[in-house]
């Protein structure tokens, strides 16, 4: 009791917090985020652990992505990595074969990925949950085949080479530097996707997922919604695979882009809680960190990230979001039962 208590005492405070900072300005909570993050390189023990921090960055990208169009929309899709390694390999093309730089491959991978978001919207518009995985679960395996059949891609040999990006005359070319590139870019990501799920274009997307004949009797346009949810989800799984192809050592291999990298980015989705940023934030942090620390019972990967899909899905159906979610609302049980004023918002109001 003394735990929950303090536990609740704590999420109060941190209420009240965002609440005081939220009537500063709105991205006044965002900017203290980055200023409590931005010291993490300095205090991480080595190298590798740095490289970790950025990697995460990376996968809360896609995480965030793959939550619009599966939990925000109700789309059921397991390609999402297939369009990460299309906006990886278009950012590394324009780098070394075009001699492009950074700021000029980005825009054209993310350009390259909403094409290809929009070739896996079109049969959501006929296909509903197995099939429309199955069809998107093909996709992706067909990027990575084509990928290792390309001589002109590097084939299973790998794409190497890829420049690390500048500004002037400063290269971020270590993992210290990158940090501080792609963290701001992972916080941008997050934010936009709160301010996407605020929006009427987010109520349009729940009203898809709760019910498409309904929402279509309500007046939207449940096609239009569909594909708009996969473009943004294609957007961000550009921007975080041109992230990842400039990441030093500049290297890419269709080995990054199996189907155990599907189940994993599926994971961080279904443990954080569909629908729940804050959840998919932290279910990618998580997954990543675990999948590092079990990278030597790589053999086992499908069946262990497998296993713990299934027995979410039946004793924590909506993930560590829904855990957030009920935590809150005893919160708020407790403060009216003490007669404490309450405020609304839930998790994913910050």
């Amino acid at each position: 009791m003394a735990e929950q208590a303090a536990s609740l005492r704590f999420i109060d405070a941190t209420e009240r917090g965002l609440t005081r900072l939220r009537a500063v300005h709105p991205l006044a909570p965002w900017l203290v985020a980055f200023l409590l993050l931005a010291p993490l390189p300095w205090v991480l023990l080595n190298t590798y652990h740095v490289f970790l921090a950025n990697f995460i960055c990376v996968m809360i990208l896609l995480s965030v992505g793959l939550n619009i169009v599966k939990g925000f929309c109700g789309q059921v899709t397991v390609g999402h990595v297939g369009l990460y390694a299309i906006g990886a390999y278009t950012a590394a093309v324009m780098s070394v074969n075009f001699g492009m730089t950074f700021w000029m491959s980005l825009p054209i991978a993310v350009m390259v990925t909403l094409l290809a978001g929009a070739v896996v919207g079109i049969p959501s518009f006929r296909l509903e949950g197995a099939y429309l995985a199955l069809v998107t679960l093909g996709l992706g395996e067909s990027v990575r085949i084509f990928i290792s059949a390309t001589e002109y891609l590097g084939a299973t040999n790998g794409f190497s080479g890829i420049p690390a990006p500048r500004i002037g005359d400063f290269r971020f070319d270590t993992y210290q530097k990158y940090y501080y590139l792609v963290m701001p870019v992972m916080l941008l990501g997050v934010f936009f996707s709160f301010r996407i799920l605020r929006s009427r274009l987010g109520r349009g997307f729940m009203a898809v997922r709760e019910d498409p004949v309904a929402a279509a009797a309500a007046g939207v346009n449940v096609r239009g919604h569909k594909m708009i949810a996969f473009l943004i989800s294609a957007g961000y799984a550009g921007f975080a695979g041109a992230l990842y192809a400039h990441m030093i050592p500049g290297y890419l291999n269709p080995r990054n882009f199996t189907v155990i990298e599907m189940v994993t980015l599926l994971l961080m989705v279904v443990l954080g809680g569909l629908g729940h940023i804050w959840g998919g934030v932290i279910g990618a942090i998580i997954v990543t960190i675990v999948y590092d620390i079990t990278k030597d019972y790589y053999h086992y990967s499908l069946l262990l990230f497998g296993s713990v899909i299934v027995l979410t899905v039946l004793f924590m159906p909506k993930g560590i979001g829904g855990i957030i979610d009920r935590f809150i609302a005893t919160r708020r049980f407790i403060a009216i039962r003490e007669g404490r004023a309450t405020r609304p918002g839930s998790d994913d109001a910050a």
